[in-house]
């Protein structure tokens, strides 16, 4: 027997899949440290409550939820302004905003490789892919 769909076709090249793979897995990475962060809001005495864990959970789902949307234009401003809430986190808990600011390191970067990686595309100094591998 045979099947009788067409064989699909090849995905055409794209140059930033890589690069939207790491924003995000360091979204996930970030949903999951912020739910870490739960067992030590709620032991360290500073008073976080039902509301403060509640919180919390919004916006790892929100991070986890972002994560469809990787490939659309307004990716990086969502996930900067998600980074900016963390950050805001030290209101609930001074170790959640202390993760706000070592993954807004990391979303630094991982901006400033796209636009190295733009700008280098622009310039044509990247490399070629090579021909028969049109999806990788």
């Amino acid at each position: 027997m045979t099947d009788p769909r067409p064989p699909a076709a090849p995905r055409p090249y794209d140059p930033e899949r890589g690069l939207r793979g790491a924003m995000s897995a360091v979204l996930v990475l970030e949903a999951i440290t912020v739910l870490l962060s739960i067992p030590v809001a709620r032991n360290t005495g500073s008073g976080t409550g039902a509301v403060g864990v509640l919180l919390i959970c919004l916006l790892a789902a929100a991070m986890v939820a972002l994560c469809a949307f990787v490939s659309r234009p307004w990716f990086l401003t969502a996930a900067f302004v998600l980074q900016g809430l963390t950050v805001l986190g030290w209101f609930i808990n001074p170790s959640l905003g202390v993760m706000g600011v070592v993954f807004a390191a990391v979303w630094a970067l991982l901006w400033w490789f796209r636009q190295e990686f733009r700008r280098r595309q622009a310039a044509g100094t990247l490399p070629v892919p090579p021909p028969g591998r049109p999806g990788d």
